[in-house]
């Protein structure tokens, strides 16, 4: 309805009428800077505020470089930590997804930007959001070179949120991967101690809708922790174990274990004549899934197309697997050999 005053006249409409805060968005600005500047590399030029981040790329020293982009989002993972009130690691999570892409093709993460669109802005909300961005940035070793947040008042409900990220990183040419996967090959699988940002909409469905489980409550019977914080397990960034790794061990291909669980992320690094065999219980499964699985009474198929069933990463090694696995434990990740390749026709079976 149009507002009009006593006498007929209609009064002044301001944005923050129609919903858009201005002097929150400039609040949380200021409140995020310090937590940017704490990731800037020595490649970052200039500071925080300009239209675009500037980088560097004269000091990277690279023959023939090739440059490689990913963008992730959070998914409904965003749902559980608005219903939970907790925001300090969804940030790592979004660092995680584009950061490990990037990574998996042998790549450095060079930098990476943010955006988050809000029904409402809360400028202390975003502050803990980002501050959750710049700690999965110092830990992947790249610059948060910038970002942006948007109050979206007509679309979104005051209190929900959405959280993407884009990364940039830098690889020789002749060091991409995959490269050189063929049977024989070994594979090592890299934990992931919780859901990292896959299947949401199913374990939310399956505990908290089936299963009428309350995210403040314990997160299995026994457990000395509560869903929420299960759920909100920030995931595990593999870009430094990955480049380690490749220092010790031949390195044939990664498969970021994201959307549709094992299978068909392995598959993505498979040629055409090769199958990949892995064991299941090669790796001690996270509680939380068989919680998922039985909650909602979800098929084994499912599950294993929904989740990554505990393993993040998995390299394809021509070398040593157990190598691969000391250096990868060295670097902080816990590891096993989970299977191997054969010949076939780029299939991937879960045996045992």
């Amino acid at each position: 309805m149009t507002r009009r005053d006593p006498g007929g006249n209609q009064e002044p409409l301001t944005y923050a009428d129609a919903g858009v805060d201005i002097a929150a968005g400039e609040k949380a600005v200021e409140l995020i800077k310090t937590h940017v500047r704490s990731t800037f590399r020595a490649e970052v030029i200039g500071g925080v505020g300009g239209f675009g981040g500037l980088f560097s790329l004269a000091g990277l020293r690279h023959r023939d470089p090739v440059l490689v982009a990913s963008t992730d989002g959070v998914g409904t993972k965003s749902v559980v930590a608005r219903l939970a009130g907790r925001y300090e690691t969804i940030g790592i999570d979004v660092v995680a997804m584009s950061v490990d892409d990037v990574a998996a093709t042998g790549a450095e993460p060079l930098f990476f930007l943010d955006y988050i669109s809000v029904g409402k802005l809360v400028p202390e909300t975003v502050d803990e959001i980002v501050a959750g961005v710049a700690v999965g940035c110092r830990h992947a070793g790249c610059a948060l070179l910038g970002g942006e947040m948007s109050e979206h008042p007509d679309l979104m409900e005051p209190g929900e949120f959405d959280l993407v990220g884009f990364a940039v990183g830098v690889a020789e040419r002749d060091g991409l991967l995959p490269a050189g996967v063929a049977a024989g090959d070994r594979l090592v699988g890299v934990a992931s101690p919780g859901l990292r940002c896959n299947g949401y909409s199913l374990a939310r469905r399956a505990l908290l809708d089936q299963a009428g489980r309350e995210l403040d409550g314990p997160a299995w019977d026994g457990a000395d922790h509560s869903l929420a914080e299960e759920l909100l397990r920030p995931s595990e960034i593999y870009a430094p174990a990955l480049a380690a790794v490749r220092e010790q061990v031949e390195v044939h291909a990664f498969a970021h274990v994201t959307g549709g669980g094992i299978p068909a992320n392995l598959a993505r690094v498979l040629p055409d004549d090769c199958d990949a065999v892995v064991r299941r219980g090669s790796w001690p499964g996270p509680r939380i899934f068989a919680e998922v699985q039985a909650a909602g009474a979800v098929p084994a198929a499912e599950m294993e197309s929904a989740f990554n069933l505990g393993l993040g990463m998995i390299a394809v090694v021509g070398g040593d697997p157990d190598r691969a696995v000391d250096a990868l434990r060295s670097a902080g990740h816990d590891a096993w050999e989970v299977g191997e390749l054969v010949a076939g026709d780029g299939r991937v079976t879960l045996a045992g």
